[in-house]
């Protein structure tokens, strides 16, 4: 039987993006065969580090990605090309999430290697969408912000579920609506209908983490709202800004008393 921490590993390596979800679909369906599975005498987890990455995009500080608008061909492609960089990343993200962490229920391990297949699937079809649009992935300057978090939660799991599903992965829930009204508005049908299939998917995403943050809290006696708020506060530089996708978070799972706490105008 393979071993799924390796093949973890293997996809997190790659540097070529069409090898990396060629890997990722691989690894998926080796796990759901029985063909791959959770050797518990693996080697443990390496120092955290940088994943394979191809040479482009450049990557810069958030504040020097510059920001267009979606009125022309050029503005469309560069947003598409953003969000092709988040699910990449999201890939990496999963497949940490399945190498980094040892000895979690089997479900922890599907959850986020069903996860991992997902976002390649959706790198896919943005990938091909950039195509179709004159460009191709690494067209544009990017920013390293989601792996950075991913390096910061590296010894923590409950941190890391709480601050990469639940913070910047649901920051896709509240933001993708209004995005596929402007490309509607723009007349791009075709890429907010990919952002329909994208925000539909992501819910679970975000979903599992609430469900292994959950987890995490009951395994070491803490409570999950005053813990999440007490990451926020010592690990993040403040909550969300609006707006938000209030029946989205909540079928991501988020209590009343969390959407009331991160500022939401809940009924």
């Amino acid at each position: 039987m393979d071993c799924l921490f390796l093949a973890a590993r293997g996809c997190l390596e790659a540097t070529d993006p069409k090898e990396k979800c060629r890997l990722t679909h691989a690894a998926w369906h080796a796990l759901r065969s029985g063909r791959a599975g959770i050797e518990p005498d693996a080697p443990p987890p390496g120092p955290i580090g940088m994943p394979g990455r191809p040479a482009r995009p450049r990557l810069v500080p958030p504040s020097a990605v510059p920001a267009r608008g979606l009125g022309t061909a050029e503005g469309r492609a560069a947003l598409v090309h953003a969000i092709a960089h988040i699910e990449l990343n999201a890939i990496d993200l999963a497949w940490d999430a399945v190498y980094r962490f040892r000895g979690l229920p089997e479900e922890y391990y599907l959850d986020w290697a069903r996860c991992a297949d997902d976002e390649a699937r959706h790198f896919a079809m943005l990938d091909a969408r950039l195509g179709e649009l004159g460009h191709r992935y690494g067209d544009f300057d990017a920013h390293n912000g989601l792996w950075e978090m991913a390096e910061q939660t590296a010894d923590d799991l409950i941190a890391r579920m709480a601050l990469v599903p639940r913070v910047l992965e649901a920051r896709g829930l509240d933001v993708t609506p209004g995005m596929i009204a402007r490309l509607e508005a723009a007349g791009d049908r075709r890429t907010a209908a990919i952002l329909r299939v994208i925000l539909r998917e992501e819910v679970a995403h975000v979903a599992a983490g609430t469900r292994w943050f959950r987890w995490c809290c009951a395994r070491d006696g803490r409570e999950p709202v005053a813990t999440f708020f007490e990451l926020l506060r010592s690990r993040m530089r403040g909550t969300p800004r609006g707006p938000f996708n209030l029946p989205a978070r909540r079928e991501a799972g988020f209590a009343e008393a969390e959407l009331i706490g991160l500022g939401m105008p809940v009924d």
